[in-house]
């Protein structure tokens, strides 16, 4: 969906082509990419190719990229993504490293949370995070999601499989 949202210190906003060395910051970074499904991004042009790719028009998808508002930067992306299967919303989100531990991410969910929640039918959340990336299920708990089962997932490259746990909120 096409969708700008401001918070106290972010615009949440879709990335455009323009975005993409920002997006390297992250994509390119092993510390950031180690936990992530998606392979280490080789080279900046790769993440203009994944902007291009998506469809901001997409219903359901809200993959939107966090904008510190002071410098007017992409600083990471995050959003929900409604799945069938699972009768609820599934939340992802990546930042760049030098921003962790900023509470950005935190406040760039609730916010985007809240606008899906204005405009769509909100079931559930749930997301998914390696038992090791311990801060990750640490923005889960603040999105008011707890423990619903163990589970493992493997980056789309085969490169690596992690042991997992899945979060969950239940709104109904």
């Amino acid at each position: 969906m096409r969708v700008t949202i401001e918070t106290e210190r972010l615009i949440i906003r879709n990335m455009v082509p323009d975005d993409y060395e920002a997006m390297f910051k992250w994509c390119g970074d092993p510390r950031v990419n180690k936990y992530m499904l998606y392979p280490l991004y080789k080279k900046a042009e790769d993440c203009r190719t994944f902007i291009e790719s998506l469809n901001p028009d997409a219903e359901k998808n809200y993959d939107l990229g966090i904008i510190l508002k002071e410098t007017n930067e992409p600083i990471g992306m995050g959003g929900f993504v409604w799945k069938e299967e699972n009768n609820a919303w599934e939340v992802g989100y990546n930042l760049r490293y030098d921003m962790w531990g900023n509470g950005y991410v935190p406040e760039a969910m609730k916010a985007i949370l809240e606008y899906i929640m204005e405009r769509e039918y909100v079931p559930s959340i749930t997301g998914t995070f390696a038992v090791e990336n311990e801060k990750s299920g640490r923005v889960m708990e603040k999105l008011g999601m707890s423990y619903y089962c163990d589970t493992e997932y493997e980056k789309m490259d085969g490169s690596a499989k992690f042991k997992a746990k899945v979060y969950r909120r239940d709104f109904t």
